[in-house]
């Protein structure tokens, strides 16, 4: 169901869970409309991947996801030929092979009439596709995820380019499939290296950062039903002032929506210093980052 504006947009990012600035509407109703990649930046854990499933949500598109990692490459992103299934098939049809070739003069001609027969063994029921084809080969638009390209090699981004230009992809033993409907792409990135200046000026480009406390807030409105006003303001504060701190893992909007459950089951009321000792390790995840931030209470806690 494509967006009809971008308030359209933003009120149905907002019904799938999605609490986004305007910018960030924006460029989603504008990738939807251009059907032009989005590139989305930004530290972990600001909602870059949730972007896209909330995208998928709102328009009621299947979520197609390729994780990226290091040694990532075509045939994994792509397809793979289900070898079980193609030699289960050989040993039911040795008999029929063996009559094909029981005249065979030669080698090389008994070799040629199996060849022959390739087809039957390289074909779509023995295709097993991976994230990029599933998304060519959709029945109906789909949402394309590709979550932390920066992990990947520079030769697969070359490659995910390929794709991009024209959503089609070739197997030599059968041939070329074309995207029934162009996919809504979404590339994820933490910036852990430096990506190409061509695959930017393929895509839209939007930067996640975490959100004001008035955001926060309201996530943690919704995320976190019963959590008392006060409790819900105290808490983002809190949580704002720790990430101005120089700590090893700065706290995730995630994390935030956590640690308020936590608080909530508790029956807590307020940060006090007991309780924040106690559950502060669902919100900061390094034993350094836990012991200063402790150290350093009544800075972002009061």
């Amino acid at each position: 169901m494509a967006f009809e504006s971008i308030a359209d947009a933003a009120r149905r990012l907002s019904e799938a869970g999605y609490f986004a600035s305007p910018s960030v509407v924006t460029s989603v109703f504008l990738a939807a409309r251009l059907e032009k990649p989005v590139l989305v930046e930004g530290p972990a854990g600001v909602g870059k991947t949730e972007l896209a499933l909330a995208t998928a949500r709102a328009t009621a598109r299947p979520l197609v996801r390729l994780q990226c990692y290091e040694g990532l490459d075509e045939s994994r992103a792509l397809y793979e030929w289900e070898y079980a299934k193609q030699l289960l098939y050989t040993q039911v049809l040795r008999d029929r092979i063996g009559e094909t070739i029981r005249d065979a003069a030669t080698l090389a001609e008994a070799v040629e009439r199996i060849g022959e027969s390739e087809s039957a063994f390289f074909s779509e029921r023995f295709l097993l596709p991976r994230p990029i084809l599933r998304a060519i080969l959709s029945e109906q638009p789909s949402v394309l995820l590709v979550d932390e390209i920066d992990k990947a090699d520079p030769e697969f981004e070359a490659f995910l380019l390929e794709v991009l230009a024209d959503f089609a992809v070739t197997i030599p033993e059968i041939g070329t499939f074309r995207a029934r409907h162009r996919p809504l792409v979404f590339l994820t990135s933490n910036a852990a290296r430096e990506l190409s200046d061509a695959l930017r000026r393929r895509c839209l480009y939007l930067h996640i950062d975490y959100p004001s406390p008035a955001q926060e807030l309201e996530i943690v409105r919704a995320r976190v039903p019963g959590i008392g006003e006060a409790l819900a303001r105290r808490l983002v504060e809190a949580v704002q002032k720790l990430r101005q701190f120089d700590l090893k893992k700065v706290p995730s909007i995630a994390e935030t929506v956590d640690w308020a459950r936590a608080l909530v089951l508790l029956g807590a009321s307020e940060l006090d210093v007991d309780t924040v000792s106690e559950t502060l390790n669902l919100l900061l995840k390094h034993e350094g980052d836990a012991r200063r931030a402790m150290e350093r209470y009544s800075e972002w806690a009061r």
